[in-house]
């Protein structure tokens, strides 16, 4: 019977350590910041074009504004 009060108090003082464990990290700001790491994913990243593919993108975009002049 004296094991089980030996298991409890040692449950207990482990539930607590973790509380005092989550209390700390809450207040480090662990938790601030929880919606851009899950829509992070879904952001693509900027693409590198190719140099020649840049300067036709480039021309064609003058070409346009000169025709709205």
């Amino acid at each position: 019977m004296s094991v089980i009060y030996v298991l409890l108090a040692i449950s207990i003082l482990v539930a607590i350590l973790f509380f005092i464990a989550f209390i700390v990290s809450v207040r480090s700001g662990q938790y601030d910041d929880s919606y851009t790491p899950s829509v992070r994913m879904l952001f693509e990243d900027e693409l590198v074009l190719p140099k020649k593919t840049v300067t036709k993108k480039v021309e064609k975009e003058k070409i346009q504004l000169n025709k709205q002049v």
